[in-house]
């Protein structure tokens, strides 16, 4: 069992900590990395997954064969299932076997096993359920991060705060998370994405459970690692997947699990907007084919529905904005009955 102390990090308390934390590094075409990734992780983990995900370059057997690590254990998939699906891997693995905390690092070196304890920090003390990575925070290094990464990370993280409800986060795609293990075993691991779109639906779904999120600062490295990601390749993908959980998380949050003035300011927005638009582009396109001006009243009348709506829809992203989850439900959670084998 490991053991956590405030020189290791300043947001734990006085007293030592002690938690089972598992961590699972999906590895896939990191075989260069993964060995000097796993030397670095520090002796307050208390075992390690490498989840080979069918890699081309055998790298379970790789592991196997040359790291002497006694924490390390090998998960081999009979396909491959992407990162998000290895990571899953990896969660059921380290929950069947009595983790509390989950951290998964890539494989690729990009990620400091140094800043694991105040990843883990805020759970222990029970100030999150979940966190990841943020990038961002220190501006002083930002020139390091490619500029086509710069602005595909600002597009998607706006809309992932549209998406998952998560509106302080930022940095999406960062895989450099932490979970409690009472939060991911009430998770339809089966039903999250399993490729590069997993982060952040890993976010929708803990906005449904209202998990507490929180982003921890970290810097990266980027040496000579490939990424397997390609903009371009995904971005339709992503666009449809985030209109798809916003859509979903609306549905959940407003209409089904409860009903609030805000669920009542979205449906006014919405229909009045609605009414406004179409009933103000078929008077135009009427004026249009007559050649005759439409009346004052008429303009009025298409206005009016379109700027209240505007004001109803405003008002609702205003309590979407302040509803973000602000307490955890760790402790609030008795054993889940989902079986996660």
């Amino acid at each position: 069992m490991n053991i956590m102390t405030r020189t290791q990090t300043d947001y734990l308390t006085h007293n030592q900590v002690e938690k089972k934390i598992a961590v699972v590094i999906p590895c896939y075409k990191v075989k260069t990395h993964i060995l000097g990734v796993i030397a670095r992780i520090g002796q307050e983990v208390w075992r390690i997954y490498a989840v080979d995900d069918c890699c081309p370059e055998s790298s379970g057997d790789f592991i196997a064969a040359h790291c002497e690590d006694p924490r390390v254990r090998v998960i081999r998939n009979p396909v491959n299932t992407g990162v998000g699906g290895a990571v899953m891997a990896g969660y059921r693995a380290a929950m069947a076997d009595g983790a509390e905390i989950l951290v998964k690092i890539d494989g690729d070196g990009q990620m400091d096993p140094a800043i694991l304890p105040a990843m883990v920090a805020p759970i222990i003390t029970g100030r999150a359920d979940y966190t990841k990575g943020n990038r961002f925070y220190d501006l002083r290094h930002i020139h390091r991060m490619p500029a086509t990464r710069l602005f595909g990370n600002a597009v998607l993280s706006f809309m992932s705060k549209l998406s998952t409800g998560y509106w302080k986060l930022f940095d999406p795609t960062n895989g450099y998370t932490a979970i409690d293990a009472r939060v991911a075993a009430y998770l339809p691991l089966d039903r999250i994405s399993q490729r590069y779109f997993f982060e952040t639906d890993m976010l929708f779904r803990l906005n449904t459970l209202r998990a507490m999120v929180v982003d921890v600062p970290m810097d990266a490295f980027y040496g000579d690692e490939q990424s397997n990601l390609h903009i371009r390749q995904i971005v339709f993908e992503f666009l449809g997947k985030h209109a798809r959980n916003f859509f979903k998380r609306i549905f959940y949050n407003y209409f089904l699990r409860d009903v609030s003035l805000a669920s009542l300011e979205l449906l006014a927005g919405v229909l009045l907007l609605s009414f406004g638009l179409i009933f103000g582009l078929s008077q135009w396109y009427t004026a249009v084919a007559t050649g005759e001006a439409t009346p004052l009243g008429t303009i009025m009348l298409a206005a009016l529905p379109v700027l209240s709506g505007l004001q109803f829809l405003l008002a609702f992203f205003s309590y979407d904005i302040s509803s973000t989850p602000t307490t955890g439900i760790s402790d609030l959670l008795t054993p889940s009955p989902i079986k996660q084998e």
